[in-house]
Formats: structure tokens, C-alpha cells, sequence
């Protein structure tokens, strides 16, 4: 299989995934809403006190973030499977491990992307200074595309469970620990005028490590799932 069938193969995956995901747009609006619903409700929880807010800032923008992401989740492969468009895809002859990035790319790009751009917005209402905005970007850049990875893995394996929402939240959860941890780390170190290549670093080798071997890993739980 040459290497310009697997770029078209990816290609036509991910342009089919964004077509049939801007056909629900309330799926598009629904994590988004949950973003901006959770940041702005929490300095009326918490109080308005300016300190507060800016020492509790990173741990509510990631936190976040990470459950918007999983909010998503349960229907990355949930129509496939329904319309029996998945059996289709595992039956291909492109590997599946390709088809399945493509999705989990399409699944970032419409969940991931929007909550990054407006995340700098959310964060005044936090108190964060505007100063971090950027650092606050990048982390979420490199941050967010891992989620998503993760979360495809135990989409894919309760794909088969009906309402399947608690086991997969009971999954995924655990594995999104660390880069919730070095995700408000970096923001907290940034915020002390502390050193933040580590946490960048350590942020960039979870995602490397998500591209190169969650495709695989969602693969098997497809067929799984299937049989």
C-alpha cells in the first residue's frame, strides 16, 4: 500500500468526519457551552476575590477543559457504529489505525480547537494574567490532542456497553491525570515566574506518545468491541 492511498485514506476520513460533525451542530456547541458554563459559574461559587481567583485560575481552566473534552466522547464512534458505517471502516483495506487517527483528529479539531481559542477569553474571568495567555495556548495545544487519544481508547473499548457513559468516564478519568497535573503546573510555575520548559516538555512526549501509540491501542478495542 503505497504512501499517497494511506494520505488519501486519512484524508477523506477526516473531511468525512468534519462534514457529518457540522451537520450537529449541537454537538459542536454542547462542549463549548460546557466551558464556558463551568469557568464563568465558578468565581460565583468561590467568591471574586482577585487573589483567589488567580491562584485557582489553572486548575479550573484545565479542569475544565478536560471535561468538556470528555462530554464529547461518547459519540466518536457511537454513529459509525450505530449505522454500521464502523464495520465498513474495520473491513477496509487501509489500516485501521490510520482511519482511526483521522477521526480522532476530526474529533479534536471540532471539540479541542474551539475551547483553545476561546480559553484565553474564559481565563479573564479568572483572573489570570493576560500575560500567561500564551503560555496557557500552548499548553492546551499540546494538552488537549492527548486528551482526546486517551479518551478514544475507552471510547472505543464501552462502545458496545449501553449508556456507556459512566464506564468510560470511570476509564478515562485516571489516565488524564498526569496531563492535568503538568498542564496546571505549567500555568502555576509561569504565574511564580518559575522555569516552564520541563512541563512543556514532559506536556510534548505525552502527545508524541498518544499519536504514535493510542491509534493502535483504539484499533484492537474496536474489534473488541465488534466481535
Amino acid at each position: 500500500m503505497t504512501q499517497t492511498s494511506l494520505s488519501s485514506a486519512f484524508t477523506y476520513m477526516l473531511k468525512r468526519d468534519l462534514t457529518l460533525a457540522f451537520r450537529r451542530p449541537g454537538e459542536l456547541i454542547n462542549p463549548i457551552l460546557f466551558f464556558v458554563i463551568v469557568v464563568t459559574l465558578f468565581p460565583l461559587g468561590v467568591g471574586s476575590e482577585p487573589s483567589l481567583l488567580r491562584e485557582l485560575a489553572p486548575g479550573v481552566v484545565w479542569v475544565a477543559a478536560l471535561l468538556a473534552t470528555l462530554l464529547a466522547l461518547d459519540g466518536l464512534f457511537r454513529s459509525d457504529f450505530d449505522d454500521g458505517s464502523l464495520e465498513q471502516m474495520m473491513l477496509s483495506p487501509h489500516p485501521v489505525s490510520i482511519l482511526v487517527l483521522a477521526k480522532v483528529c476530526a474529533h479534536w479539531l471540532v471539540t479541542g480547537l474551539p475551547l483553545i481559542v476561546i480559553s484565553p477569553l474564559l481565563a479573564t474571568l479568572v483572573n489570570l494574567p493576560s500575560a500567561l495567555f500564551g503560555k496557557l495556548v500552548l499548553a492546551l495545544l499540546l494538552g488537549t490532542p492527548t486528551l482526546s487519544f486517551i479518551g478514544a481508547i475507552g471510547a472505543a473499548l464501552t462502545l458496545a456497553v449501553k449508556r456507556g457513559g459512566v464506564l468510560l468516564t470511570l476509564l478515562v478519568l485516571p489516565l488524564y491525570v498526569p496531563v492535568l497535573i503538568f498542564g496546571a503546573n505549567l500555568i502555576q510555575a509561569a504565574m511564580m515566574d518559575l522555569p516552564t520548559l520541563g512541563q512543556f516538555y514532559l506536556l510534548g512526549a505525552m502527545l508524541v506518545l498518544a499519536i504514535a501509540l493510542s491509534p493502535f491501542a483504539i484499533a484492537a478495542a474496536l474489534r473488541v468491541s465488534l466481535q
